[in-house]
């Protein structure tokens, strides 16, 4: 059996346990297939801003597209390489639908500057890092960083996650991709032709590497156009619904190490 060029993976929910960590298992497995000549690309819908707390448990590996394509980060370096930013029109008139269609919604962005949010959007342990500015999405939006923004996020605080992403679907789906991972409903928004696979496929085509050299990873929503690309696709056991029904390949569940298991396989089968 020949071995994969790459694997790509998604982070959370996938890669990491529940409490955020890389088990030793998982961290061998990573260091095994890099020292095989295998690369290795985290595709998450993390900001860079967050890659820095998983980059020792995943041995600093070299690459993380994050923001569901929106963004590209060298990891060693610490270093944002490339962005692909929503069109300034586009981001107001995802705002404006979103609000005229689900009332109490709130809106954060992600951007090279940094971060912001709405006063009303709710903050998480996962997103407790200092906003740099708090005010209005239109307001943030007419700031000169606010048209580089590579990442919308828009909660609501009693709709059903799955409803959520099927109604921004409907309303917005020509001003942005929208797709959801989280437990919460809150959409994650980037620009027009920009997912997880397609600055995947970007990155590999650099590179001179074809989907059928990729086995890809991943459990929710904002992964089924990366596991739809890649020549070899697995859901994890918790996956999403629709990412089991998508995969023609399943392995274990992400807090039993279900990619290092795969990884396992395909390093004892090459």
């Amino acid at each position: 059996m020949t071995l994969p060029a790459l694997i790509a993976t998604d982070l959370d929910g996938t890669l990491l346990r529940s409490d955020g960590t890389v088990s030793a298992r998982t961290q061998a497995a990573l260091a095994a297939a890099e020292q095989a000549g295998i690369g290795l690309v985290f595709v998450t819908g993390r900001p860079p801003r967050w890659m820095d707390m998983v980059a020792a448990g995943t041995g600093h590996h070299g690459v993380a597209i994050c923001s569901n394509g929106g963004a590209v980060y060298d990891v060693r370096a610490k270093e944002l390489l490339e962005t692909f930013p929503l069109r300034g029109d586009d981001a107001l008139a995802l705002v404006e639908v979103l609000r005229t269609e689900t009332p109490g919604v709130s809106f954060a962005f992600e951007y090279p500057g940094g971060f912001s949010h709405e006063p009303e959007y709710p903050r998480t342990l996962w997103d407790m890092d200092a906003a740099d500015r708090v005010a209005p999405a239109e307001e943030l939006l007419a700031a000169s960083d606010g048209h580089a923004v590579f990442k919308m996020l828009a909660k609501h605080p009693t709709l059903d996650p799955d409803e959520f992403w099927q109604l921004g679907l409907r309303v917005g789906a020509a001003y942005g991709e929208i797709t959801r991972s989280a437990a919460v409903a809150m959409l994650e928004i980037s620009a027009l032709g920009v997912s997880k696979a397609t600055t995947l496929a970007r990155w590999c085509g650099e590179r001179g590497i074809t989907p059928d050299q990729v086995v890809a990873f991943g459990d929710m929503p904002n992964d089924l156009d990366m596991l739809a690309w890649a020549g070899e696709a697995y859901a994890v056991a918790n996956a999403h619904p629709r990412v089991l029904a998508a995969c023609r390949r399943s392995t274990g569940h992400h807090d039993e190490d279900g990619v290092a298991q795969v990884i396992e396989r395909l390093l004892t089968a090459g």
